[in-house]
């Protein structure tokens, strides 16, 4: 199998602010684990992390993964404060396209059924982005959505001169 590595590469957060489904988060956190990049959960969830549901998406990376857990959006806010955070919302005002993105930077998803809170979303209204969709349909699937931002913010902080494939 190939693998890709580099001690010099940049790193990002994921933040899921009150995931509810158990597979969309073990999808993120297997994306994660292959990227290197932190997963903040935002509680209350939806389920709990024993989940059996939640085991199974993220099958038996769980280890290679960091997970932080805030016990509030506000505990999660004051963790983050100075830090670069970046919202995904289809109500952004943005295209995922145009976030300034950055080492560190914390790239934030709401929950599948509520998205991120308005409120939230209004105080950082110029940090805001959304996915443009075309089709019939109102929304991406959470773990879609995370994936297609992830790996364009690893594109646009050098993705490909960061990392070399080593083959095994």
């Amino acid at each position: 199998m190939d693998k890709i590595s580099n001690a010099s590469q940049p790193h990002l957060n994921i933040v899921l602010v009150h995931p509810e489904i158990p597979p969309n988060t073990g999808n993120v956190a297997r994306l994660c684990g292959a990227t290197q990049t932190t997963l903040h959960l935002v509680h209350p969830l939806g389920f709990k992390v024993d989940d059996k549901h939640l085991k199974r998406a993220g099958l038996d990376y769980w280890e290679e993964v960091e997970i932080m857990h805030h016990k509030s959006l506000d505990a999660f806010l004051a963790y983050s404060k100075g830090k670069r955070l970046l919202l995904f919302s289809a109500r952004g005002k943005s295209p995922y396209t145009e976030a300034p993105y950055s080492d560190g930077a914390f790239l934030l998803f709401g929950s599948e059924t509520k998205g991120l809170p308005r409120q939230l979303l209004e105080n950082m209204k110029n940090s805001t982005y959304y996915i443009p969709i075309w089709g019939k349909v109102r929304s991406l699937n959470l773990s879609t959505s995370v994936g297609i931002v992830t790996y364009e913010a690893y594109r646009v902080l050098g993705f490909g001169a960061h990392w070399r494939i080593t083959f095994q």
